[in-house]
């Protein structure tokens, strides 16, 4: 089982059943969704995707956790996910996608640096990829605020993306950026 993470404004959760019907609403937001290949305007791939993707067992220590105010704690913020990176590993991947209403608010920067730690603390990996849309600029600022630094470009079932890594080595829990 996931672990359960807290920061100054969030509660962090492994994602559950529960948690669908907020990711369908999150993900039928086009300005959400939009630099992200995927089944988001038909409703019954999408519902499938999803469900796939919630039942699936990504290995010790990875998967998806769920993002909530914790002065709102029944608020669904989005998620934050560490998966074996392209579907296979052996390295690791991080992303996350948020609710329109709380971007730009340091929400997901604040959500990605538990799950960061997590990942170095209890995974065998030396790196952790994130793979961001060229023109995805506020994930982009995301990755280079919490240490990433872009590595190369990425193709991924036909969508081209920036690949951004960050390394045990450079990895500081106590900071945005990296020591």
């Amino acid at each position: 089982m996931l672990p359960t993470f807290e920061t100054e404004r969030l509660f962090i959760r492994p994602r559950t059943m529960k948690d669908f019907e907020d990711c369908i609403t999150m993900d039928r937001d086009p300005d959400v969704t939009k630099f992200l290949p995927g089944p988001w305007n038909d409703d019954d791939r999408h519902r499938r995707f999803l469900t796939e993707r919630m039942t699936t067992d990504f290995g010790d220590n990875l998967g998806y956790w769920s993002i909530f105010e914790k002065s709102n704690p029944d608020r669904f913020l989005g998620w934050v996910l560490l998966i074996p990176h392209n579907a296979a590993g052996p390295d690791v991947e991080i992303g996350w996608r948020f609710n329109r209403h709380v971007w730009g608010k340091g929400i997901a920067t604040e959500a990605a640096k538990p799950v960061l730690a997590h990942g170095f603390h209890t995974s065998l990996t030396d790196r952790i990829i994130a793979d961001i849309d060229p023109a995805n600029e506020g994930s982009k600022r995301v990755a280079e605020k919490i240490g990433f630094k872009p590595i190369g470009e990425n193709l991924e079932n036909g969508h081209l993306f920036l690949s951004y890594v960050l390394t045990r080595a450079e990895f500081s829990p106590h900071s945005s950026k990296t020591s």
